[in-house]
């Protein structure tokens, strides 16, 4: 399965989302209003500031200092580290050219128990740097976590610089981050964001879930860990269930009328992942139906099963058969009027197919918009459509033949059961030293973005119904 990303602290959700930070953060009015009224203050004052921040580990301190320039213009954001000497920092920084410069301190409750005097240097450093010509626009907010470091360096500040250094108001700024009710919205844009356009219901868990999370949470932080937990809890009930069969569920799918785009639609990103939502809202057969009393038990299924969908062209599984083929396959095309002579085309086509790149860990690319198919080709398909609507285990077989002998896989067994039976047996198991892969061939004249979405979802219904998941 792919490991779905649901970070909990700001560096790592950077680290992840560069660039589309803006997608999933949310304004925090209070906190933009004293930025706002502490920037009133330096203009009239000509001198920079300095912030006592005093809020709960994980209410978004970091990501709410870190990300103000998507709500403020011309703001430019530094961090000082814990690692890192304060005074050296400042001493190397010139002026800036932007409206304002807040500097984050974090990480620094380890001082607490220490001497003061180191506290008491930094702050006169700070002090210093503010009242200077490099300092003017600046904002150094120091972030704390407890009221004993934020009492602290009250105590110290108002030593060094009274009112002119702490203000004449509150001496520190109370954080509180985002509102609970948006705990939820915030939880959904995330994980969509940073895993393909995935949901919740991937993870298992219902909004009704989600929502009591979030009641019980008392930071955004500790909500996105009550998330993770619960996700971590539903993949091991199901991996537990899966036993010694810990497999990849995969349907390719292979149809006369190239219905890439509609297999695109289905799917998540580069990865093919199934998008469950979509699946279920593109069809009306019966399993729909059934699959609507839990649909989180399906997307979790799907997440943990790696449930992809991957299309094969027509030429590429038309030159596998030819090349791959076993005597009963070229009997059967024979019989059709279908040419057995190969092209030698066989290997570079699958190559360049989204199951060779799914196999060896390649995202797809870009679609590339090839040549019309010609007549021919399509009348070849046909053929192969014919002979796998009778026995299409033969061509099933020589897709095996075909990874084997590019050495993806070490065996391909045609036909084979999972758990306490499944309705109908895998096509191929794919098996080598990074486990296995089950690959179910959906062989099809023509078919439709419906009757793809059916496929799918009926595929994992079974696969949930064999291992005990659905009842």
């Amino acid at each position: 399965m792919d490991n779905l990303l649901v970070p909990d602290r700001f560096e790592k959700l950077k680290e992840n989302a560069e660039g589309k930070l803006n997608t999933i953060i949310v304004e925090v009015s209070d906190a933009l209003d004293k930025i706002d009224e502490i920037y009133g203050d330096m203009i009239a004052a000509d001198r920079g500031a300095f912030l006592i921040v005093r809020g709960t580990s994980g209410s978004g301190k970091s990501t709410f200092f870190n990300t103000i320039s998507l709500f403020k213009k011309n703001v430019c954001v530094e961090t000082i580290n814990n690692n890192q000497s304060i005074a050296k920092m400042l001493m190397n920084l010139s002026s800036t050219d932007s409206d304002m410069r807040i500097i984050i301190l974090e990480g620094r409750e380890a001082l607490i128990g220490q001497q003061n005097s180191d506290i008491e240097k930094d702050l006169h450093v700070i002090n210093t740097f503010l009242r200077s010509d490099k300092g003017e626009k600046t904002l150094i907010a120091w972030l704390c976590n407890t009221d004993e470091m934020k009492d602290i360096l009250i105590n110290i500040a108002d030593s060094i610089g009274g009112d002119a250094l702490l203000g004449i108001n509150e001496p520190f700024f109370y954080f509180n981050g985002p509102k609970k009710e948006n705990y939820l919205d915030i939880a959904k844009r995330t994980v969509q964001l940073l895993n393909n356009g995935a949901s919740l219901s991937d993870m298992g868990i219902t909004d009704e879930q989600a929502k009591e999370l979030a009641t019980n949470s008392n930071t955004i932080g500790h909500y996105f860990s009550s998330l993770r937990q619960q996700l971590l809890i539903n993949t091991r009930s199901v991996k537990k269930l899966v036993g010694n069969e810990q497999c990849k569920m995969w349907v390719v799918v292979l149809a006369g009328n190239e219905p890439e785009n509609d297999v695109a639609a289905l799917t998540r990103g580069q990865s093919s992942a199934a998008d469950i939502e979509r699946l279920m809202v593109s069809t009306n057969a019966n399993i729909v139906t059934d699959l609507k009393d839990y649909p989180e038990k399906i997307g979790l299924l799907s997440n943990v099963f790696d449930c992809k969908i991957l299309y094969i062209p027509i030429l590429t599984a038309t030159a596998i058969a030819r090349d791959y083929a076993d005597e009963e396959l070229i009997e059967k095309m024979k019989e059709v009027g279908l040419r057995i002579k190969s092209d030698n085309t066989a290997e570079q086509r699958f190559k360049n197919s989204e199951l060779y790149n799914a196999i060896i860990g390649n995202p797809s690319g870009p679609r590339r918009k090839g040549n019309k198919t010609g007549n021919n080709s399509r009348t070849a398909f046909e053929k192969l459509a014919r002979i796998a609507s009778t026995n299409d285990k033969i061509l099933n077989r020589s897709f095996g033949n075909a990874m084997k002998d590019l050495g993806l896989f070490s065996s391909c067994l045609l036909e084979q059961d999972l758990g306490n039976g499944l309705t109908r047996r895998t096509d191929i198991l794919c098996e080598n030293s990074h486990g296995k892969i089950r690959i179910e061939m959906m062989w099809r004249s023509q078919t439709s973005r419906a009757e793809i979405a059916n496929y799918t979802l009926t595929k994992l219904y079974n696969y949930g119904k064999a291992i005990g998941f659905l009842s």
